[in-house]
């Protein structure tokens, strides 16, 4: 097997401040999808740069914005997790949600022509183009409301992943995230034990792998195969701080987040 480059992987945007070993030069974007806002959303919204709702994910940021912060007024909330691009079809937007965040200077991009794509796949575009001269290895790309909800959107979401495989994208829910493990490189997964674990999950995804190797897992992976009708490593438990991964094919990572 040829020698494969080594990439590292962190759930620290899950931390309240990033440690500086923690590839400090990585960018972080954030979209905001139309379902249940995480409860850790302000917190994403704080380490990214650049914030953007797909569609309907504007009223959610509208409406469950102020409900994380009960104590405040909610008029207040709204104007301080202010989106700087709303993009999408614009089918779900509430007429008066458009109008508060335009009337604060939100970019409102409308893509309703197009009904190929998804609106999280129209918001990637956009953060792809918005920034061209960005190192691609050093954006990040975290999607909340991503998981949970319609299965087909689920589907839909994690085809975004694959089709923006050179990306790195992380699908959030409340209780777990996912992303894919490109079979182009070998992976180091940094658990941040405080926030997510035990429990994870790889999952071959495109095509079925016939030689998996793992470390770091109660039940390790050695050359082992995966497909679908087959074995795939659900309900496995991360025994310590790093997990190693190489594969001959993608592979969905996904992690459980701690209610703390």
């Amino acid at each position: 097997m040829l020698a494969m480059d080594l990439m590292h992987h962190s759930s620290s945007f899950l931390l309240p401040t990033i440690p500086q070993h923690h590839r400090p030069s990585l960018t972080y974007a954030l979209v905001l999808l139309n379902q249940n806002l995480p409860r850790f959303t302000p917190l994403l919204w704080k380490h990214a740069q650049l914030r953007l709702c797909a569609d309907g994910g504007a009223n959610r940021v509208y409406d469950e914005m102020p409900l994380l912060f009960p104590q405040e007024d909610a008029s207040d909330v709204r104007r301080r997790y202010k989106p700087d691009v709303i993009k999408g079809d614009m089918d779900s937007i509430r007429r008066e949600v458009l109008d508060f965040y335009t009337s604060l200077g939100t970019e409102i991009v409308d893509k309703s022509h197009d009904q190929d794509t998804t609106d999280l796949h129209k918001c990637v575009t956009y953060i792809r183009d918005f920034a061209p001269g960005l190192d691609k290895s050093d954006l990040c790309i975290l999607v909340a409301g991503a998981l949970g909800g319609r299965f087909d959107h689920e589907m839909g979401n994690l085809n975004v992943i694959c089709h923006f495989s050179s990306l790195r994208i992380v699908l959030l829910s409340d209780d777990s995230l996912i992303y894919l493990l490109p079979r182009t490189h070998r992976h180091e997964i940094h658990i941040q034990t405080s926030v997510e674990g035990p429990h994870c999950g790889l999952i071959p995804i495109g095509m079925p792998s016939r030689s998996s190797t793992t470390t770091g897992l109660q039940w390790d992976l050695n050359n082992t195969e995966m497909k679908f009708g087959g074995l795939i490593s659900t309900s496995n438990i991360v025994t310590g701080e790093k997990v190693t991964v190489q594969s001959d094919s993608d592979l969905l990572w996904t992690i459980s987040i701690k209610k703390l």
